[in-house]
């Protein structure tokens, strides 16, 4: 295997050993290469497709969901990946027959590239696709000039991300086009060997752009089903009724789940990323919604074992199971792990059926206490905004001197109290802008307030990045500064996995500069790429707190 989409790879370069340091086998990372080489087959069918006015949408969110699978932490099952190979085949040859049918009614279409062996190879059987897999077709290391392979990485980890945010979205809104299309354009590009590094950079920043798109699609998605996010105290304790304890981002899987939950005598929790959904209006209403269990995804082990009650992942952020509470936990969505039971899919206008999930809840002891208290949190675009003549008069009285975007992503490694030392050390006249699971790192903390606007203002899941983006661009027109960089904002973001890669190539796309990344700069990023982003945008490594903070006051 060699594998380098996450921040935790080994050595900063790669995991090439038997096992990923996220646990995955190195024939499950052989077959998710393999799968996402016929994704791009399937795309470069799709794309050529699209010119003839041609677009199968069951294909195009196959495309999207099977991206998704791939995310570090999402699915573990190599039966899976084997399945959804043969599946993409199925999709690949569809497209075509489409493609070439239409092609024969329109002979003024160009047609002479070549097409790349993922648009036509095929399996004979198991042992062949498993012999291809382990050979490393699709894999990085085909691709010899380390500038071609980072730009390439950007892209396709960039689209990892979209995938997730566009499959969040496309649970309630069933259109998600344009993103779809986009996918298969880019994905189609990776493998044509006519694009040149300067070709490839600027499709970089075009996945950027599209990444901006796909996050506002998510926002509406979720603010028009649930509601604009309200200041919310979270408990953070725990009742004396049996939980069900539900984690990842799919905020359509809890309303399913509060649903079929609703006077059986158990109380739904949410872990981590699920946090959020405790804001929003429409969520709060269930009485039974009782507060946040835990902390971060990678402390998950010490908190699913005490929670006492089954578990249910919705997207990424698993990590392999502990045997003391394997048996309680259920996967659904983009997530598998080998033995686990999958939820699967809800029917066209149905719900997904959790009844082997309550009945089990029904059985449990009611969840271990690890903390009493409360989380405050709520603070979307729309929120924050709502408070901008408090907000802007606080700024120009020098009572706020600046705002830290500190958001992105949580991890094991222990670097990343550097986040945690951060937030102590900022002045009390500074605000920190938050979302994701990053906020573990302070949001316990007592930071105080400013003038009653609470010095950590948390806007959400990592899908809620684009809140962050809002606000500035906002403020931006409320001070008439002409560039978003003049504002009294720094950015300060911690990254683990392909969605922080996406939501960095947002805020390249939308021109802001001098974003300090940690707790390192990706594996993935060549001496050449690092080069021109430090030229172009002036990404910085992270330090020091004592030294990055200073630097940050001061404008820097």
């Amino acid at each position: 295997m060699f594998c380098h989409q996450c921040q935790e790879t080994m050595k900063n370069k790669g995991c090439s050993m038997q096992q990923g340091m996220c646990g995955k086998s190195a024939e499950v990372a052989n077959l998710q290469d393999l799968f996402i080489w016929g994704l791009k087959g399937i795309s470069v069918w799709g794309y050529k497709a699209k010119k003839l006015e041609i677009y199968d949408n069951e294909a195009a969110f196959f495309i999207a969901k099977g991206l998704f699978s791939t995310i570090t932490n999402a699915n573990f099952d190599r039966d899976d990946f084997i399945g959804f190979i043969k599946k993409g085949i199925d999709f690949r040859e569809k497209l075509k027959v489409q493609f070439l049918a239409a092609y024969k009614q329109k002979n003024n279409v160009d047609f002479s590239s070549l097409v790349p062996e993922c648009a036509t190879w095929a399996p004979e059987d198991d042992s062949v696709l498993l012999a291809k897999a382990n050979s490393g077709a699709g894999g990085w290391l085909e691709i010899e000039n380390e500038d071609e392979r980072c730009l390439k990485a950007l892209i396709l980890y960039g689209l990892k991300g979209m995938s997730a945010y566009a499959e969040h979205a496309y649970q309630i809104t069933k259109s998600c086009r344009e993103v779809f299309e986009f996918l298969m354009e880019a994905l189609s590009a990776l493998v044509d060997d006519g694009k040149s590094q300067e070709d490839l950079f600027n499709l970089v920043i075009k996945t950027g752009q599209m990444g901006v798109k796909t996050m506002a699609l998510l926002d509406e998605a979720n603010t028009t089903a649930y509601g604009h996010p309200q200041i919310t105290k979270v408990n953070i304790g725990v009742g004396k009724n049996p939980g069900i304890l539900i984690t990842g981002h799919d905020l359509v899987d809890l309303e399913d789940l509060l649903e079929q939950t609703k006077d059986q005598g158990i109380d739904v929790y949410t872990h981590s990323e699920m946090l959020p959904a405790h804001y929003y209006p429409k969520l709060k209403q269930y009485a039974h919604l009782f507060g946040n269990y835990g902390s971060a995804w990678w402390l998950q082990k010490e908190d699913m074992a005490k929670f006492n009650g089954p578990v249910l992942f919705t997207s990424n952020c698993l990590v392999p199971t502990k045997a003391d509470y394997k048996d309680k936990l259920f996967t659904t969505g983009a997530v598998g792990f080998d033995g686990v039971p999958h939820i699967p899919d809800r029917p066209e206008g149905g719900k997904k059926d959790f009844s082997a999930m309550i009945e089990m809840a029904k059985t449990c002891a009611p969840p271990e206490e690890l903390e009493t208290g409360h989380i405050t949190g709520g603070f979307g675009h729309n929120q924050v905004l709502s408070l901008a003549d408090k907000v802007i008069a606080a700024v120009k009285s020098g009572a706020i001197k600046r705002f830290i975007v500190m958001g992105g992503c949580d991890g094991r490694h222990k670097t990343r109290d550097y986040y945690t030392q951060v937030a102590k050390a900022l002045p009390k006249d500074t605000v920190i802008l938050t979302a994701g699971c990053a906020k573990y790192k302070f949001i316990k903390l007592d930071l105080g307030d400013i003038g009653g606007i609470p010095r950590v203002l948390d806007a959400g899941q990592c899908n809620d990045s684009y809140s962050l983006a809002v606000v500035a661009m906002e403020l931006q027109k409320a001070f008439g500064l002409d560039n978003i960089n003049d504002l009294p904002i720094s950015f300060d973001i911690a990254w683990y996995e392909q969605k922080a890669v996406l939501v960095l190539l947002a805020l390249l796309s939308l021109g802001v500069k001098g974003i300090r990344l940690g707790p390192t700069l990706p594996g993935f990023l060549s001496p050449g790429v690092a080069k021109i982003l430090i030229e172009k945008f002036d990404i910085k490594p992270i330090t020091t707190p004592e030294e990055d903070v200073a630097a940050m006051m001061a404008g820097n």
